[in-house]
């Protein structure tokens, strides 16, 4: 019987080479170079080499039958073309499990690659109507800004003017009550409620020299005896005697006039109608022109942050736009990490320590799939130097959430994140293959 199978060996894979050996990987092919004999990889036997995967066992370690179940504890390796290669033990060799468990999650895998491009399409319809929602926001705040510049121009006009109008009132004032008199045309009535202090209807010595002062000496208070002048010689005088008297002398702006104290209680600047109503112009205006600059300001804020935002690279087909601006998080063991795509990588202690772990740097893909890996750079400083920086590798899945983040290194981390958009169709060429 012995002979029957090395013939059917010999006849079979008598010219085999280590490429055509069954059931070896490839680090294992230098030991299966067809030559006369083959030693057993544990040194125990040497065969020839026609005796190699005749379905008998000639080697204690069954390396000599890589290809068949002849040796109890032997090794076959699938190769799974297209999938993951790995060994199982010979006595399974044809049975058909190890190709089934592995059709069986690559037919998953497939099942998933389906639906995340299904996913991956209407993410892309999204991202192109998000786009365009994005370029018309731009738009119609670059409009907004617009009109705010011109309004921002016409209250800085009126602004200019009620401030010139107030300047002009006060110069009035100060040039004398001649002057101011005419200027406002205030009435005798508002003149002389301004003189009376107290509000008695009538004036008296101290407030004459309280208000009123030598025009060319306006520093000195006036006597006692050049205050009972002004009131003709009378210790009080009511508004129908001021009216044909003091109002004259007032009016004229030759020898007296009303002191100014510059806007005190009770002063001409305060008491002025004229004054106070130009004071107020002036502050409207004022106000306007600070909420239209404000205005302006925020409108260009959300003008540049928009820019910004548009200026980034989101995919061919605008597939990542609806990342930006949310936020995935993953705690492992004591800490939180979150993941802003776009923005930046933090790490978040149980103490409630916050760390950067970068701010958004760059795709680093590789050409043939440029947006599988994102950069977050120049983070907090690490205390051996440096700073810390985020790794991201996108991969393909159903939801989009945040699997693994590891630190292979210092302050160097690593995440896993999984999203629709990272499916690639691609993968699908690679089919499902068995190699039992």
């Amino acid at each position: 019987m012995r002979v029957y199978i090395i013939v059917a060996a010999v006849f079979w894979c008598g010219y085999v080479d280590s490429r055509k050996v069954r059931g070896i990987s490839s680090s294992y092919k230098r030991f299966y170079r067809e030559r006369k004999s083959f030693l057993c990889i544990d040194g125990s036997r040497m065969i020839p080499f026609e005796q190699v995967n005749d379905d008998y066992c000639d080697c204690e370690d069954g390396s000599d039958e890589p290809g068949t179940s002849a040796c109890p504890h032997g090794r076959f390796y699938c190769t799974n073309l297209g999938f993951r290669p790995h060994y199982i033990p010979s006595s399974r060799v044809n049975d058909g499990i190890c190709g089934q468990r592995e059709r069986a999650y690559v037919e998953g895998q497939m099942r998933t690659l389906d639906e995340g491009l299904r996913l991956k399409q209407q993410l892309i319809e999204e991202g192109v109507l998000l786009w365009r929602e994005k370029q018309a926001q731009l738009r119609e705040l670059q409009q907004v800004a617009e009109d705010l510049q011109v309004k921002l121009e016409e209250h800085r006009r009126k602004k200019h003017e009620a401030d010139r109008l107030k300047e002009q009132t006060l110069k009035a004032l100060e040039a004398g009550n001649g002057g101011l008199i005419r200027h406002q045309n205030s009435s005798v009535t508002s003149i002389f409620h301004l003189l009376d202090t107290n509000k008695d209807g009538s004036l008296t010595v101290d407030e004459i020299k309280a208000k009123v002062v030598l025009v060319h000496d306006e520093q000195r208070v006036l006597s006692e005896g050049e205050a009972l002048a002004l009131l003709d010689r009378g210790h009080r005088m009511d508004l129908s005697k001021f009216q044909s008297t003091l109002w004259d002398v007032l009016t004229r702006g030759d020898t007296v006039k009303i002191k100014d104290t510059q806007g005190a209680p009770g002063s001409l600047s305060s008491e002025d109608p004229h004054l106070k109503a130009a004071d107020r112009a002036a502050e409207w205006e004022a106000t306007n022109l600070k909420k239209v600059e404000e205005a302006y300001e925020t409108v260009n804020m959300e003008i540049s942050d928009l820019q910004k935002k548009l200026a980034i690279d989101y995919g061919t087909d605008w597939e990542f736009l609806f990342l930006n601006g949310q936020c995935y998080k993953l705690k492992v063991y004591e800490y939180t990490y979150t993941l802003c795509p776009f923005n930046q990588v933090t790490q978040k202690s149980t103490a409630g320590v916050e760390v950067s772990l970068g701010m958004w740097g760059m795709w680093t893909g590789k050409p043939k799939n440029h947006y599988s890996q994102m950069v977050y750079e120049n983070g907090e400083p690490c205390w051996q130097g440096g700073s810390r920086s985020t790794t991201v590798t996108l991969t393909c899945g159903t939801e989009t959430a945040l699997r693994s983040v590891k630190e292979p290194s210092k302050c160097q981390y690593i995440m896993d994140f999984q999203t629709p958009v990272a499916c690639q169709p691609v993968l699908k060429q690679q089919g499902i293959h068995s190699e039992l």
